[in-house]
C-alpha cells in the first residue's frame, strides 16, 4: 500500500514500540498522528512532523476527535497502528487475597476494548476515503502478546485481554474486507520497552538468555520494522505474526 502523502494513528506513540512505530511511518513520508496519555505525550521525546493527541483510548469521544483531526488533516487515513498497553502482574489467589476484579476489567477495558474502539472508529473514517486503484483503503495493525499462547503465572489479566486482540484479527479482517482495510497482528516476544526499565540488568540477561536465537530481547524498531512490511505486503490480511525469536514462554 502507498503510504507517502497518506496519514496514520499510533496509539501509545509517545514511547515503545509506538514511538518507533510512528518515527518509521514519518520517515516514510506519512503523516502521522500519536494518541498518547497526556502525561505521556508531556514526557515524549517528540519527533519532527509527527502531531501528538492527549487521548485515552478507553474514552470513545476522545479517541472519535482524535481519529477524526487525523482524517481531516488533507491526506487519506489509511494506516492505524495499535500500541497503547497496560501489563500489570496479579494472581487469581495471592498472598493479599483475590485478584482485584477492578483490575482485570480495567487491563480489560485497556488493551482489548481500547484497541477495538481505534480500530472501530477509524474503521469508519478510512472507509470514507477513495481507495486506489487495487480497491485498498488501509490496514491496521493490533498489538497482541505471546501470553496471548503461554501466558505465566500472574498474567491472567493480560493474557486474557492479549488472547482477545489475536480472536479478533480475523472476524475484524473479515468484515472490513468490503471496504478494503486490512487487519493483522503482531504478537511480540520480550521486547526492550519502558515496561522493563525497572527489572535489574541481570534479570534481563535472564529473560535474553530465554530467547532461542537471536538470544536477546527484541528491539522497539524491530517492531516498526515489522508493522511497515505487514503495511507494504497487500496480502498479508487477518493473521497474527509471532515477533518472539522462537520463544515459548514458560510458567514463570
Amino acid at each position: 500500500m502507498q503510504l507517502d502523502r497518506t496519514a496514520a494513528v499510533v496509539t501509545g506513540g509517545a514511547s515503545g514500540l509506538g514511538a518507533a512505530t510512528a518515527a518509521a511511518l514519518a520517515g516514510r513520508g506519512v503523516s502521522v498522528f500519536v494518541l498518547d496519555l497526556p502525561a505521556a505525550v508531556d514526557a515524549a521525546d517528540r519527533l519532527e512532523g509527527v502531531e501528538y493527541l492527549p487521548t485515552d483510548v478507553t474514552d470513545a469521544e476522545q479517541v472519535r476527535a482524535a481519529v477524526g483531526a487525523a482524517a481531516q488533516s488533507g491526506v487519506p487515513l489509511r494506516t492505524v497502528v495499535n500500541c497503547a498497553g497496560i501489563g500489570p502482574a496479579a494472581r487469581i489467589l495471592g498472598k493479599s487475597g483475590v485478584h482485584d476484579l477492578g483490575l482485570f476489567a480495567k487491563v480489560v477495558e485497556v488493551n482489548l476494548v481500547g484497541t477495538f474502539t481505534v480500530l472501530a472508529l477509524a474503521a469508519e473514517q478510512i472507509a470514507r476515503t477513495e481507495p486506489d486503484e487495487q480497491g485498498q483503503r488501509g490496514v491496521v495493525v493490533n498489538t497482541a502478546s505471546v501470553a496471548a499462547f503461554e501466558g505465566q503465572i500472574g498474567q491472567v489479566a493480560y493474557s486474557a485481554s492479549k488472547g482477545g486482540i489475536v480472536g479478533m484479527t480475523l472476524p475484524a479482517a473479515r468484515d472490513l474486507a468490503q471496504y478494503g482495510i486490512r487487519v493483522c497482528t503482531i504478537a511480540p516476544g520480550i521486547v526492550e520497552t519502558p515496561m522493563l526499565s525497572t527489572v535489574s540488568e541481570e534479570f534481563r540477561a535472564s529473560l535474553a538468555a530465554g530467547v532461542p536465537f537471536p538470544p536477546r530481547l527484541g528491539r522497539p524498531d524491530e517492531y516498526a520494522q515489522l508493522a511497515l512490511a505487514i503495511i507494504d505486503h497487500d496480502y498479508l490480511n487477518g493473521e497474527v505474526i509471532r515477533m518472539d525469536g522462537a520463544l515459548r514462554m514458560a510458567p514463570r
